[in-house]
């Protein structure tokens, strides 16, 4: 499975995916842009998308919610040893309240690994960071190997951009 973005103003984005209203997207509004996120086996109908290969996933891509991109810059020599770190605690946002989709985008033409998360709402997403699964997901109790000792696998510092379906009251006509 492949999900491919595209980024631009929220007029813009709103048209190309009527356009391909038969398709599996989801149209997010952040702040400043929209992005319009296309999940297929195929290829994407979007002229110059990113690409991702899904290596894993949970639930439906929401079409309504609150959504979590966690953007994380991994080097060539990192990607088995952050790959096998999600692989040991897939799945442990199911079943939260609130949670609507995960994905673990593994990027193609470069280094930033999407984990994308949907949520009912914000406070939701902010249950869950708050709540003991969270801290479990996220704990290095594990002593780090001797390649993760040696080897600096992020490229640089990770970064969470913040999308809702709903355009923002402001931006509404």
């Amino acid at each position: 499975m492949n999900l491919y973005t595209t980024s631009g103003t929220p007029e813009f984005m709103e048209k190309i995916k009527e356009k391909h209203n038969g398709e599996n997207m989801v149209l997010l509004h952040g702040a400043g842009n929209s992005l319009l996120l296309h999940e297929t086996e195929g290829k994407s109908v979007f002229q110059t998308p990113k690409r991702y290969e899904v290596i894993g996933a949970s639930g439906p891509l929401a079409k309504h919610g609150y959504y979590i991109v966690n953007n994380i810059p991994v080097t060539d020599e990192g990607r088995p040893i952050f790959e096998h770190r999600f692989q040991n605690r897939a799945n442990m946002v199911d079943g939260q309240p609130g949670f609507l989709t995960f994905r673990l985008l593994r990027p193609i033409k470069d280094d930033t690994y999407r984990v994308v998360t949907a949520w009912e709402s914000k406070d939701h997403y902010e249950l869950w960071k708050g709540s003991q699964a969270f801290k479990s997901a996220h704990d290095r109790k594990e002593q780090p190997t001797t390649a993760e000792k040696v080897q600096h696998i992020f490229s640089a510092s990770s970064y969470i951009t913040e999308y809702e379906t709903e355009k923002p009251e402001d931006e509404k006509i």
